[in-house]
């Protein structure tokens, strides 16, 4: 070896900036905050749904049916551990006036009823997505998400996990009274 060292030599340093470059990436991938993901529908009109309304036999709700209001869709589980950190914060938002929807997934009717039972009851409906089919159009990761879908059925705002305080405070009630002094 000349006394230039190895680094002297390009093809010794390709595999050293290679791993500079991805270990730049993971720690740049530990400062992100999981719960935003930028998804493709904010701005975008809500998926179109028709789905059963839990316990209400034939009856189906549409987002045709949601048009010309706010409202704030949370898709939750009686299965799911993280919902119940967030249902508190949903029933003082609902007795708030928020209007929420929730979007049930994947569960039996049997387990969403007790749930709601036991926990309270925030929603101003509930519908059934026992396929996930309609999770699936919205975008959804996993349970809970929590959309807010303006007036003109524009998604305005998407939340993943549990919604804390400040995210009440800050989104859904901030978007909440905007839209009650635009109507």
């Amino acid at each position: 070896m000349s006394e230039r060292g190895l680094f002297a030599r390009p093809k010794f340093l390709i595999p050293f900036i290679v791993f500079v470059a991805v270990a730049g990436f993971f720690a740049a991938g530990l400062r992100l905050d999981s719960t935003v993901v930028p998804s493709p529908l904010i701005g975008k009109v809500a998926p179109a749904f028709t789905l059963p309304v839990l316990d209400q036999g034939d009856l189906t709700l549409s987002t045709d049916q949601l048009a010309g209001g706010f409202y704030v869709l949370n898709v939750w589980a009686s299965w799911c551990l993280a919902c119940r950190d967030e249902h508190a914060l949903l029933v003082n938002l609902s007795e708030k006036g928020v209007p929420i929807v929730g979007l049930n997934y994947k569960d039996k009717a049997e387990g969403a009823r007790r749930w709601l039972r036991d926990w309270g009851n925030p929603y101003f409906v509930t519908v059934v997505d026992h396929d996930g089919a309609a999770a699936i159009d919205w975008g959804v990761y996993g349970v809970p998400e929590t959309f807010i879908v303006d007036a003109q059925g524009v998604i305005r705002y998407k939340h993943i996990g549990p919604i804390t305080p400040e995210v009440a405070e800050r989104e859904i009630l901030s978007l909440w009274n905007a839209s009650k002094q635009h109507s």
